[in-house]
């Protein structure tokens, strides 16, 4: 009899434990970031002016034309185009220090940077460890100005308070340092460039 009363307490424990964690505390997780951080809840998805997805404002974006601005390099390729869906993986290549297939890119990564009169600085040549990162530094953005100016045919002066705009700070002001959102920056160049046209 007592072993039956412990199985029913024990069933009634494990019943109570699954509800709290597995149905009630996740609800009212996703309810609260649904309710306070409706963004970033959704995934950061940025949309263009016709109302269309271009990405999450968290996850780097391959870009390729001279009139952009140019994030960490990826062994992810998050997206390949409009109709390509994101894969939803993570990581580094996992290639050593000692393989030349590493060796080579980032040799040829560089050099293509130094025929632009880009100094190759590191979060330019290599990849970040998820693969995802959105964000380059200050320093990168500024040595990409003059290309993508000379691209857009603008001065640096409307691209830099642009740059400015679009730089996150150091997490909880400590940690970290700043960095630029490489998809807002870019989206907010073709936006200038919509408005400019207009006018």
């Amino acid at each position: 009899m007592v072993f039956i009363q412990e199985a029913i307490r024990a069933i009634r424990m494990t019943l109570l434990l699954w509800l709290l964690t597995a149905i009630i505390y996740p609800l009212a997780i996703l309810g609260i970031g649904q309710f306070a951080f409706p963004f970033s809840a959704q995934g950061s998805i940025m949309l263009n002016i016709d109302n269309q997805p271009i990405g999450s404002a968290l996850i780097g974006q391959v870009f390729t034309s001279e009139r952009y601005f140019q994030g960490r390099p990826s062994a992810v390729r998050y997206s390949q185009g409009r109709k390509a869906k994101p894969t939803g993986i993570s990581g580094a290549s996992n290639l050593a220090p000692s393989n030349p297939d590493l060796t080579n890119r980032i040799r040829e990564q560089a050099t293509q940077f130094q025929d632009d009169n880009i100094q190759p600085l590191a979060d330019l040549i290599y990849t970040s460890g998820s693969g995802l990162d959105p964000h380059i530094s200050l320093k990168a953005a500024r040595q990409q100005l003059a290309r993508v100016a000379r691209a857009r045919g603008i001065q640096d002066d409307d691209i830099i308070p642009l740059i400015n705009k679009y730089t996150d700070g150091r997490f909880l002001g400590i940690f970290g340092e700043p960095g630029v959102n490489i998809l807002r920056l870019n989206y907010a160049l073709d936006l200038q460039d919509v408005n400019r046209n207009q006018n």
